[in-house]
């Protein structure tokens, strides 16, 4: 098939593409702003103000995050059927919206319950069509900027939002109330955005006949790395871990703030030169390195963190965020590389689904590890997943 994404507006296709690109990636870090204001507050205000138990927390996280991982691929299909990206694209930012809308309404662990699910359902729906849209918005030479700018944003909005977040319970303890209503504003900003975005429509292809998803109808290589992608998640466990881990070497709760926002600045500020670099040489040599650096992180929160040298902590959180950089966006670049035009939008949708179907199996694991055995096991574990997973990526692509 010589289908081919074209804007509707050839005279001006290039500034379409570049404001495109620069909307949604606003739209991300809005939105990132309002997450991040109210995940990191989640845990207290079900525990301290609604007396949820810990298994209930468990309970709300795993089903939340596991309909948003399924519906990716699902999302990712039907935007190619219908050739259109834009309408799942908003209707999953506003999905995240309604959800912070029911975060500050909540009374009982049940509302919160139905937020969190009214919020992945939000993100389990934009992710593949907004990525494909992005795809779309870049020139193939230039798909690792257009992903690391759209991840150096969406990171950046992360560490604005635990700013905000900081700043809003410390003037008013315990207000959690407080700090759900202003992530509204964000929220609704980010939907905003969005209706100014051009919808790229695809020329040459009847997506109606779109056949249903056959795995080997995927290109050799990029059923190669989808099945990396897959062995990787499974030893990338929670980052949740990683604080633990900190708090054991007597990290207090602001100080982990803290580290969690010295891994967002870091993960800003190298995504996209990770993007252009993988534009240059290649993703497979930048994505190698960000398994290795991975391995070297996670190994070193399981043997050389010390309570008498916090500076490896420090130093951990900071390679954590170079990790990411080198990985996220550049991941989706190479999906899309490898994908054929008329399922870009259901391949990146398959690669978020298996990474998020092996983070739960990966967290359950380290926290087996970590009970039976102790945080050496159960992170070192992340450490080998992470070389093998290079290795394997290094050889098989």
């Amino acid at each position: 098939m010589n289908a081919r994404y074209e804007s509707p507006h050839p005279a001006s296709h290039h500034e379409t593409r570049m404001r495109n690109i620069i909307l949604l990636g606003l739209t991300s870090l809005f939105t990132d702003i309002s997450s991040e204001m109210v995940y990191p507050l989640l845990p207290f205000f079900l525990v301290s103000s609604l007396g949820a138990s810990p298994a209930i927390l468990g309970l709300i996280e795993g089903v939340a995050e596991s309909l948003a991982s399924l519906l990716k691929v699902v999302a990712g299909y039907v935007s190619d059927r219908a050739g259109r990206r834009k309408p799942l694209t908003i209707l999953g930012y506003a999905g995240s919206a309604v959800g912070k809308l029911l975060l500050y309404l909540a009374g009982s662990w049940g509302v919160v319950f139905a937020a969190r699910i009214v919020d992945r359902f939000g993100k389990g729906v934009r992710t593949a069509p907004r990525d494909a849209l992005i795809t779309e918005s870049s020139l193939p030479g230039t798909r690792g900027q257009a992903f690391g700018l759209h991840r150096a944003m969406d990171s950046a909005g992360a560490a604005i939002g635990v700013l905000l977040a900081f700043m809003l319970i410390s003037a008013a303890p315990g207000d959690f109330g407080h700090v759900f209503f202003w992530s509204l504003v964000p929220a609704v900003l980010g939907i905003i955005l969005l209706f100014f975005v051009r919808e790229t429509r695809l020329q040459g292809h009847r997506t109606a006949t779109l056949p249903p998803f056959r795995w080997h109808a995927l290109p050799a290589k990029l059923r190669a790395f989808l099945i990396i992608s897959l062995l990787f998640s499974l030893g990338n466990s929670s980052n949740t871990f990683l604080l633990l881990r900190a708090g054991a070497l007597h990290f207090d709760p602001a100080q982990i703030l803290l580290l969690y926002l010295v891994y967002n600045i870091s993960y800003a500020l190298f995504s996209y030169p990770a993007g252009r670099i993988s534009d240059v040489l290649g993703r497979r040599m930048v994505l190698v390195a960000g398994y290795v650096l991975f391995a070297v992180v996670y190994f070193g929160f399981a043997f050389f963190v010390d309570p008498e040298r916090a500076w490896i902590t420090w130093a951990l959180f900071l390679m954590y965020g170079i990790y990411s950089a080198f990985t996220e966006g550049v991941e989706k670049a190479l999906v899309s590389d490898l994908a054929p035009v008329e399922m870009r939008a259901t391949a990146i949708g398959l690669h978020a689904t298996l990474v998020g179907i092996g983070l739960l199996p990966a967290s359950l694991i380290a926290g087996q590890l970590w009970a039976q055995i102790g945080p050496q096991a159960a992170l070192g574990l992340g450490g080998a997943t992470g070389l093998i997973a290079a290795i394997a990526l290094g050889v098989l692509l």
